[in-house]
């Protein structure tokens, strides 16, 4: 800065109103350069702000993403689930995607990590073998053991039938959703993936 002496410091333009009448205007700028300089630091703060509020949304959603997509097996051969003289836990074992790692082939169960609103989808399908043989193809979507929707088809008229259930639950953190199958049904499938169970979630409730 500079005043009718020469050069001086920044603290003594900032005070030339007390010292000298005649540098008004230069105190005026300055003062009017410190009101910009505030202004301008209080919206880069909120930016800054803001910016770290949508990265921390961003990694939470990250943190969050859970889906799974498994079918009943990836063989060859056309093969039958069933029938049991139990009620039994359905292992899917060919596993499309596995996002979040929630879903285990061993047990068949989908253990919640997150809560929130997930979609679930069962597909079932089944074949007699021939016309005339009882047709069970039946499944029922459970959570915590009970069942949430389900499908049942059990006739001599269809030597084959498909059906599927989709479905909008809240799910809390820590509940496990596995497909059972009923005493007497059993499913049918190949590397076709005619019976598949999928399950993803749409938001965040937590």
């Amino acid at each position: 800065m500079y005043a009718w002496r020469g050069q001086v410091a920044d603290s003594e333009t900032e005070n030339a109103c007390l010292i000298d009448q005649g540098s008004c205007g230069c105190c005026l700028m300055q003062q009017q350069i410190q009101r910009m300089k505030t202004f301008f630091n209080t919206s880069l703060t909120e930016l800054e702000q803001e910016l770290t509020k949508t990265k921390n949304v961003l990694n939470n959603i990250r943190a969050s993403r859970s889906a799974f997509s498994v079918s009943l097996t990836n063989k060859n051969n056309f093969n039958c689930f069933g029938p049991f003289r139990d009620d039994k836990l359905i292992p899917y074992q060919h596993v499309f995607i596995n996002l979040g790692d929630g879903y285990s082939p061993e047990t068949g169960i989908f253990t919640v990590p997150r809560s929130g609103v997930y979609s679930l989808a069962l597909t079932v399908y089944s074949d007699a073998g021939s016309p005339g043989n009882t047709l069970a193809a039946c499944a029922n979507l459970q959570v915590n053991g009970l069942t949430v929707a389900g499908s049942k088809e059990k006739n001599m008229q269809d030597q084959e039938d498909s059906a599927t259930v989709v479905v909008a639950l809240h799910l809390n953190a820590g509940d496990r959703v596995a497909v059972n199958l009923p005493i007497g049904c059993f499913l049918c499938d190949d590397n076709n993936h005619y019976n598949t169970l999928t399950g993803f979630l749409l938001y965040a409730t937590d």
